[in-house]
């Protein structure tokens, strides 16, 4: 622990272990992705508002992650609920924000190949791939932070009913301690449910995981169809 000899009083410590590094690196990854993007698949036609909207999202998601980078410092007199809840609502509001412009790329995509516009084979592939793997970010940290309550009530035991049912949780004999899933394991789920358009080895059990995977994987499914198509033609 830090302490100030001058006037004795310990400073804020900040405790590595406890931040949840993964999470906290894919959205950056998600904010690299979307900025990549053409000004046609972030604002439309608007490039002004586009250049806008490529720094003003990245930013929001950076100055998020901060702040919640911020709020797990060990001594910040912050009381627990209180901490816990401006945690869980700066990440759900991070999540959206992510969500949010991922959407509006998928639709600008699509509404870019019906139209007919001009585009090269491979920028139109690049922007199709980056958006797919946005996806996959965007909805493995919906379910990180939906599942059981989210990180930090599975973390101190205090989690609600499970979303997932993963293979560990079906076998008991082979898994005798009570599994901690982390960021990776949702992350996972994600990519199958993608990739494979339907779960694979973990089951949803929610209506609200149900549906999360239903988005995914028909953002994932809309995506591939209409990219494949226009490629092919294009190249």
């Amino acid at each position: 622990m830090l302490e100030s000899h001058e006037s004795g009083h310990h400073l804020p410590e900040l405790v590595p272990w406890k931040i949840p590094w993964l999470p906290a690196l894919a959205a950056l990854v998600a904010a690299i992705l979307f900025a990549r993007l053409p000004d046609q698949f972030i604002f439309g036609a608007h490039q002004t508002v586009a250049t806008v909207v490529r720094w003003l999202v990245p930013a929001l998601i950076l100055v998020l992650l901060c702040a919640l980078i911020v709020i797990h410092w060990e001594e910040l007199r912050i009381h627990h609920t209180i901490r816990s809840l401006l945690r869980r609502r700066m990440a759900i509001t991070l999540i959206a924000i992510i969500s949010a412009a991922n959407v509006l790329s998928v639709f600008l995509l699509v509404r870019f190949i019906i139209n007919g516009g001009h585009s090269s084979g491979h920028q139109l592939v690049v922007s199709a791939i980056d958006i797919w793997w946005t996806n996959i970010i965007v909805f493995g940290l919906w379910f990180w932070e939906l599942d059981r309550g989210g990180p930090a009530a599975r973390a101190h035991g205090n989690e609600s009913e499970p979303d997932f049912l993963f293979p560990q949780m079906a076998t008991p004999d082979l898994f005798p301690k009570p599994i901690q899933p982390g960021f990776v394991d949702y992350f996972y789920i994600s990519f199958t449910n993608a990739a494979a358009f339907s779960p694979t080895d973990t089951m949803p059990l929610t209506s609200r995981a149900k549906l999360l995977m239903l988005a995914e994987a028909g953002i994932s499914l809309l995506t591939l169809l209409m990219v494949a198509s226009r490629a092919v033609n294009i190249l």
